[in-house]
């Protein structure tokens, strides 16, 4: 059944920490599988993580949610209702986007098929920053009219540039005279860069925006010890060689004294959006898990900043009691890794990718042709 048009900020409804669906894709790792997906998503919902954003553009993970979803093992355990389910729209391949209304009407539907389900939580305009401004109005219009048909319940935007993000946001709460509920930026909420809290919150506050998303807390698995991921398309994380030797310097570091780069920084990453949110505006945690090894890794290091009730769901604390719970001597030892390993990374500390950068032609929505 369908849901209403939705009444409350999504704010108050999204958790501090989201699965994301990426890790069940070919970008991430090697050749991705519905066995996989199921034990993942099972163990997941058992221990209470319950929010799943992903993309049509993570080829096949719609296709492997859906599948493990629909799996006897999650469907006659849960219902509907007992879980969040994000996806996005317009990004079709790596050098491929389509926002027109027909296509970002064709797309919802087609992962509403895949998904299993009959309405979609949270529909993201997927990167941006990578078409023209006019376009993702459009699209938004298209999905504003779908939560109204009753196949989406929110609304939000995606991409990496926070100037870019801040003025659509700023543009559809002028042309709909409403704001977009959600909007998702990645790996600048990290270890490696903070410029999601230097120049975005209050901007997407002052547009009416009542939750963010962060995504990638491991800048796309540069904060971890066995470098970049690489899967079936090749390596292509977009961090320079001189980032890459930083980000190894500092896991060794970290590694030398007990400590693993990757908990560190997800640690960091969920303390900072905890310190950040507030009753009438959060910032939730996507974090990418492509095993249940690495999501028990994942939500052991959760647990120390964020209380969950009878392995049912993750809650938000206080403004300032998570760092509590780590207790004083674990606050200043987590500080002073913190520290020395911002240290380490020196000039590379708040370094963008380029989005698209110079070889993308934004208002073509391609490559730049170097024949000419």
């Amino acid at each position: 059944m369908r849901p209403s048009r939705a009444t409350m900020p999504l704010s108050r409804l999204l958790p501090p920490l989201i699965l994301g669906g990426a890790g069940f894709s070919h970008q991430i790792i090697s050749n991705p599988t519905s066995a996989q997906a199921l034990q993942v998503l099972k163990r997941a919902f058992q221990l209470g993580l319950r929010a799943i954003d992903t993309s049509a553009y993570y080829h096949p993970s719609e296709m492997l949610l859906g599948d493990a979803l629909a799996h006897p093992d999650i469907a006659s355990n849960y219902t509907r209702d007992q879980y969040i389910l994000m996806t996005k729209v317009g990004r079709i391949t790596a050098t491929q986007f389509d926002y027109s209304p027909a296509w970002v009407r064709n797309s919802v539907m087609r992962s509403l098929e895949r998904l299993r389900s009959e309405y979609l939580d949270v529909v993201f305009c997927h990167d941006v920053e990578f078409v023209p401004e006019e376009e993702v109005l459009e699209a938004v219009r298209v999905l504003l009219e779908m939560v109204d048909e009753g196949h989406i319940k929110y609304v939000g935007i995606s991409g990496y540039r926070i100037d870019t993000l801040t003025r659509i946001a700023r543009r559809v709460q002028e042309k709909y005279s409403r704001p977009l509920d959600v909007v998702q930026n990645w790996a600048q909420l990290t270890l490696q860069n903070d410029r999601l809290v230097q120049e975005g919150l209050a901007a997407f506050r002052e547009a009416g925006v009542s939750c963010v998303c962060s995504s990638s807390p491991l800048a796309i698995g540069l904060l971890r010890s066995n470098g970049v991921p690489v899967g079936d398309l090749g390596d292509f994380h977009p961090a320079p060689q001189g980032l890459r030797c930083a980000a190894k310097e500092a896991a060794d570091y970290v590694a030398a004294r007990g400590e693993s780069l990757a908990a560190l920084a997800l640690r960091y990453s969920i303390l900072r959006a905890q310190s950040i949110s507030a009753s009438n505006f959060r910032v939730a945690i996507i974090t990418g898990i492509t095993s249940i090894a690495e999501l028990e890794e994942n939500l052991d290091t959760a647990r120390q900043v964020l209380r969950v009730t009878g392995g049912q769901r993750w809650l938000w604390t206080a403004d300032d009691a998570a760092p509590a719970e780590l207790g004083q001597p674990k606050i200043e030892e987590y500080e002073a890794l913190v520290k020395s390993v911002q240290d380490i990374l020196g000039v590379w500390k708040d370094y963008c990718f380029p989005s698209p950068g110079d070889g993308w032609d934004v208002a073509r929505k391609r490559p730049v042709d170097t024949r000419l």
